[in-house]
């Protein structure tokens, strides 16, 4: 197997999803992403927010566990404005997925118990919801997962913890790619491969990217295919078949007179 340097593995997914349809954002630092958020927030509600309004929304979106943000996210806020008036704030559009504002960023740096570098960052509206962590190609896909572990206990939770609202997470090493929920209780074994419908596997990044990190996929995969589990609660998503079998289904009862 070839070795790839990490770097050029980066530069070439950020090109690619760039010409998915994900802008660029330079976002290094905490700060930055909360200018980033209360931006990209603005537009996607179509208002402006004063200093003390933002940081009203920061707090409401600080609260809670990772299981507590994924509900968060999927909830309008009730913002009350500062001219006493209320205004209901979307943090996700769930029934028209793909209107939503899709940035791509690279190297956020979060200090928390350690201070931890972040590779790939899909961003939805300004919130930090696909992580992606990328080893040179060799390097076992364990050791990324192992990597994402890490920045759980030391600096997910940190500051404003938005990284708790990551709902997916993508390894890779450039040959092999697999995806998953975020959940504390994750283990290896609950990562998956994304396939065709004709389960074939997609390892390779740039076919995974091209299929699975599509805007309007991806943000299906978030607000249709991610099941919030009441009883563990835990964040799970649903596998290629799953997925397949679900639209077939859907498929079939708007567009035939037959059964599901």
């Amino acid at each position: 197997m070839t070795t790839q340097p990490e770097q050029v593995l980066e530069n070439n997914l950020l090109s690619q999803l760039n010409s998915l349809g994900h802008t660029s954002v330079k976002i290094h630092t905490e700060a930055e992403l909360l200018s980033n958020l209360k931006a990209q927030l603005e537009k996607h509600n179509s208002t402006t927010f004063s200093d003390a309004e933002f940081n009203r929304i920061v707090i409401h979106l600080s609260k809670g566990n990772i299981f507590d943000k994924a509900k968060t996210l999927r909830d309008k806020y009730v913002l009350l404005k500062d001219n006493g008036k209320k205004a209901y704030i979307e943090f996700i559009n769930q029934d028209y997925w793909c209107q939503n504002q899709f940035q791509v960023t690279n190297q956020i740096t979060i200090q928390g118990k350690r201070e931890n570098r972040y590779d790939v960052t899909i961003l939805i509206n300004g919130l930090p919801l696909v992580q992606i962590e990328l080893k040179r190609r060799g390097i076992e896909l364990k050791e990324a997962f192992n990597q994402i572990q890490r920045y759980q206990k030391d600096s997910f939770a940190s500051n404003s913890a938005l990284f708790q609202y990551v709902q997916i997470f993508v390894i890779s090493n450039g040959v092999n790619t697999k995806y998953y929920a975020n959940s504390p209780k994750q283990s290896f074994k609950q990562t998956f491969f994304w396939s065709k419908e004709n389960n074939s596997n997609i390892t390779q990044l740039t076919d995974f990217a091209s299929t699975f990190l599509e805007p309007c996929h991806i943000a299906k995969m978030i607000t249709k295919y991610i099941v919030l589990h009441e009883g563990d609660k835990i964040l799970m998503v649903l596998r290629p078949y799953q997925f397949y079998a679900v639209e077939n289904i859907i498929d079939r009862i708007k567009n035939t007179d037959k059964n599901g």
